[in-house]
């Protein structure tokens, strides 16, 4: 049996009003109209609450699959600013190169250097560059492609570079082959100097006159040498001057004269190279004693053969004969 607070408790809510005309509380009766009102009334404010709640969600709560691609995307920023870091490190060493390629390895081998504008190159692809652009991420996407086209050509600006250079080595290693390097007679304890350039005594007139080369003692019959690789320009034998002599036309703007020989074993348009016999040392045309005059002609001019011994002189024999070759003494022609 129930009790009455219980029947209380599950017994329908009634709701009064004061009627202010009959001076009495009436029971309050609410039409389904009214109902069917507040029922729409209350799913319409739960429907806009919810739209509102979703909007705000959107805006600032990411779904599973957004989240998954904004982790991508911010690892991505995070590959790609350390892929900028390494492009601009390699295109610091290369920088370098071109620095060296420029200012050393083509200055070496009297090369004009490679303009900075070239070696960059303009993109020409200006027009995909845009392209990607428009296209989402556009503008890293176009700035690593751009540094990455820029660098791409610089690298293939230096490969050409050293190709060119290989090709001036090539042509420098003729080149040093060919530029008078070593004594003309063998002369290891440089006792053999007799006379140097410049000014000295003449031996027959007995004054002042400009001697044009070195002259080197030797009994007669020792071998004279080719200094350089070159081609005989001339064989000539002769009672007066330089007497029977040899010039070797080595290139490059390069000649060698090999004076008094008592005989001579290379012929006119044969080749040489560094080392060979290209006669002996005699005493003939204008000489007061078996010796061999030597020359160095370059571009013209005649010029101190001295400093062409750098192939088997140390440095400390190179100062010993320069002090030997200066002295004043009388030449041997």
């Amino acid at each position: 049996m129930r009790t009455p607070y219980q029947a209380n408790w599950f017994m329908k809510k009634v709701k009064y009003f004061y009627n202010t005309q009959t001076l009495k509380y009436e029971k309050l009766v609410v039409s389904m109209r009214v109902k069917i009102l507040r029922i729409l009334g209350f799913l319409s404010a739960a429907i806009v609450t919810g739209i509102l709640f979703l909007s705000v969600a959107y805006r600032f709560l990411d779904s599973p699959k957004e989240k998954l691609l904004r982790r991508d995307i911010d690892n991505m920023k995070e590959e790609y600013e350390g892929l900028k870091s390494r492009m601009a490190d390699l295109k610091t060493e290369i920088d370098e190169l071109q620095h060296r390629d420029n200012s050393i390895y083509r200055v070496i081998f009297e090369a004009a250097p490679i303009p900075d504008s070239v070696r960059a190159g303009q993109p020409d692809k200006d027009e995909e560059i845009q392209q990607l652009q428009r296209k989402e991420n556009g503008e890293i996407i176009a700035s690593a492609t751009r540094m990455l086209a820029e660098l791409t050509n610089r690298v293939k600006m230096q490969e050409k570079s050293y190709l060119q250079i290989e090709d001036l080595i090539k042509n420098k290693q003729k080149m040093l082959a060919s530029i008078p390097a070593i004594q003309p007679v063998a002369n290891k304890d440089l006792d053999r100097i007799a006379s140097g350039f410049g000014y000295r005594i003449d031996p027959i007139y007995k004054t002042m006159k400009f001697h044009s080369g070195l002259d080197f003692t030797a009994p007669s019959g020792t071998p004279i040498y080719a200094t350089g690789d070159g081609v005989i320009e001339e064989a000539s034998l002769s009672d007066v001057g330089y007497g029977n002599h040899v010039v070797v036309n080595h290139g490059y703007g390069y000649k060698s004269l090999y004076g008094h020989m008592v005989r001579m074993k290379v012929k006119r348009g044969q080749s040489v190279k560094r080392g060979d016999v290209l006669g002996w040392v005699g005493s003939t045309g204008k000489s007061t004693g078996p010796h061999c005059h030597y020359e160095v002609v370059k571009n013209g001019v005649k010029v101190d053969p001295v400093y062409f011994f750098y192939n088997d002189l140390t440095p400390e024999q190179f100062d010993r004969m320069l002090k030997i070759a200066r002295s004043g003494n009388q030449s041997f022609d």
